[in-house]
Parts: C-alpha cells; structure tokens; sequence
C-alpha cells in the first residue's frame, strides 16, 4: 500500500499532503516516546501518535517515516505544520485511538 491510498481512501483526514505520495508502507508503529520511536521504528512506517509537536516530524524524518497519524484527536501544533509543509511530510488525523488507527493500516497492507 502507498501513502497515495492512504490519502485518496478517506480512513484519515489529510492535514498535510506531502511528495511521498508514491512511497510504499510496510507496516504501521505505534509509539508516543519519541525517543523509542528514533530508535526502534522501521523504514516505511506509518507512524500513529497523539505527538503533534514540531519534535515528531524530526523523529519521522530520522526514522525513515513513511507518514504520521496523528490519533485521538492530537493535532500538529503551528509551528509543527508550517514544518511538515517546508519538509513536505504527508501528515493525517483522526480521533480514533491508536490501535484502532494502526489497525485500519494493518487491515489495507493484509486486504
């Protein structure tokens, strides 16, 4: 599955469209401490957070992140979208919890 479908599909509202739409993701990850999240995220996640802070869009990027949802109702801060619009970061919410967010991706990767 591509971030493309992730955006055309409606699961996720889009706050920020970025240009790894084409960008392939393996699996999703759940994880608030960013810290564990630097270290032990694989390449091409989608990474599912309530951290909407300008911090989680430099943890993505270090991470290899294929994109970020934001859960729970989180929202990106303004400094933090004015970030993912500069770095072109593909960012989604939704008030759903976390696991139910990751499992929505689970679910599209095992259709």
């Amino acid at each position: 599955m591509k971030v493309l479908d992730l955006v055309q599909d409606g699961s996720f509202k889009v706050l920020n469209e970025g240009n790894n739409l084409e960008r392939e993701i393996r699996a999703p990850y759940c994880c608030d401490l960013l810290s564990v999240a630097m270290g032990r995220m694989p390449a091409d996640s989608a990474w599912v957070t309530v951290m909407g802070n300008i911090n989680t869009l430099a943890v993505a990027t270090l991470a290899d992140a294929a994109c970020i949802i934001l859960a729970e109702g989180s929202h990106l801060d303004d400094p933090a979208l004015n970030k993912a619009k500069q770095q072109e970061i593909t960012v989604f919410e939704t008030e759903l919890p976390i696991f139910e967010a990751a499992f929505i991706v689970y679910q599209k990767l095992h259709a």
